[in-house]
């Protein structure tokens, strides 16, 4: 009988160890099966430097004339399932994984093979010249944005830019950072490739707009802006210059939060009918930016998480109301009720001045999704139906604050010469902003009546 092999891997920049490990892979059997992993699956492992993308790497290895199959390895319990469809005989891997999948052993023989000495991916990677990203802003999400940062190849933080010198200082000390500044141009003419804007929301605008008209990848923290044109009008600036225009709306670049999407999209729980979804923190210090009047509030402090939930599962918005609770001048909270053009609705409840649970449930005719709190820190979802004994649910490892995420997606976009991130598409930025840039003119027109 004819002996079927199967082995795993990135197979990320391919190099000289790759090709051997895979035709002595191929000299132990009849069949060789390649699976190839998953982007997503490689994030949710703690693996954030991958430089190419699934296509380009699955690509390669169809390419070898030895290789009679290919497949994309999503999750951390395949292997068993991949094993057992395709009737395998010998499990085969590299010897730096040694032991590892001895639990597979129940299905297979499993084989570690010795690596190549000298060459890796890793090695490779380090190789690359780095990205040098700016940061514009010195606070509280700057701060963990070095820290995170640390976790991502191919990139180095060079530069600070804030309009205080004396916080400039202290940030380079605290931080161990070389350069600062507290002038946006001589900022953008120093040398950086990128910029990550983490300033207070009412500078978003001008300063992405220099920052892109200067030639750097733009890397914003939400909203980008708070006026819907403008918005618009970055990304048109983007796409001119063939530039990078990402806004930092982390929850989009969670695992978790992308194999949550692939499952509604693909039909899990019907038509999608209804999306509820609450985020409400307390913020008791009244000198915040949460709480800086016109550009402060709940809702452009907290309502893109919630709506990017809806945007990625339900048509396009048609109608939307606001029932907010003005307090000095601010929302501390608000309830964002939309329906949408295919009769769907969706509730986006936010807080800066109330704390509710910060779950989210996606209701279909076929059942719901139940996201437990804090559900835009995606870590778990759970599948429910009339028939208990149908539901399923997903666990995702979590690793830091959730910044490495974004990060990685910012560099590797950067890297692989995209614009855009198939996670967080230019269409979800805008419509995502045309409701917040709708409340901050409802909020004004009520504020002067």
């Amino acid at each position: 009988m004819a002996k079927t092999v199967i082995t795993y891997g990135t197979f990320d920049m391919f190099h000289i160890g790759h090709l051997n490990i895979l035709k002595r892979a191929k000299a132990l059997g009849d069949k060789l099966i390649v699976g190839v992993t998953s982007e997503d699956y490689d994030r949710s492992r703690g693996k954030l430097n991958v430089v190419q993308s699934l296509e380009e790497r699955i690509q390669t290895i169809k390419e070898l004339d030895f290789v009679d199959k290919v497949i994309v390895e999503k999750h951390k319990n395949q292997k068993q399932v991949d094993i057992k469809k395709h009737q395998v005989n010998e499990f085969v891997i590299g010897d730096d994984w040694l032991g590892k999948f001895d639990y597979l052993k129940e299905y297979c023989t499993v084989i570690y093979l010795p690596r190549t000495d000298g060459i890796s991916s890793t090695l490779l990677r380090e190789s690359i010249e780095n990205v040098k990203v700016g940061i514009i802003g010195a606070g509280r999400i700057a701060k963990r944005f070095i820290e995170e940062s640390k976790f991502v190849n191919n990139m180095e933080v060079h530069s600070i830019m804030s309009r205080n010198m004396k916080n400039v200082k202290i940030f380079l000390q605290d931080n161990n950072i070389l350069y600062g500044f507290d002038k946006l141009n001589a900022f953008l003419d120093s040398d950086i490739t990128a910029v990550y804007i983490a300033s207070p929301h009412e500078f978003h605008y001008v300063q992405a707009k220099a920052a892109l008209d200067a030639g750097k990848h733009v890397l914003c923290e939400k909203p980008a802006t708070l006026d819907a044109e403008q918005l618009l009008e970055l990304i048109n600036i983007a796409k001119s210059k063939n530039l990078v225009f990402l806004e930092a709306m982390k929850t989009a670049f969670f695992p978790a939060f992308t194999k949550l999407i692939e499952e509604l999209q693909n039909g899990a729980i019907g038509d999608i009918k209804e999306v509820r979804a609450t985020f409400t923190k307390l913020v008791d210090d009244k000198n915040s930016r949460e709480w800086q009047e016109t550009y402060g509030g709940a809702t452009n402090e907290l309502a893109s998480y919630p709506l990017l939930l809806a945007q990625k599962v339900l048509p396009q918005i048609k109608t939307t109301n606001f029932y907010d609770n003005i307090k000095n001048g601010l929302d501390s909270s608000n309830m964002i009720i939309s329906t949408h053009k295919d009769g769907s609705f969706s509730i986006a409840t936010v807080g800066i001045g109330l704390k509710s649970e910060g779950c989210a449930v996606i209701s279909g005719t076929k059942g719901y999704v139940y996201i437990p709190a804090p559900w835009w820190l995606t870590k778990d979802f759970y599948f429910r139906f009339e028939d208990p004994n149908k539901e399923f649910s997903f666990h995702y490892n979590f690793e830091g604050d959730g910044l490495r995420y974004e990060i990685s997606e910012f560099i590797s976009l950067i890297k692989r010469g995209k614009i855009e991130s198939t996670r967080l598409l230019f269409e979800d930025m805008i419509e995502i902003n045309k409701v917040i840039s709708s409340y901050n003119k409802y909020r004004t027109n009520k504020d002067s009546q």
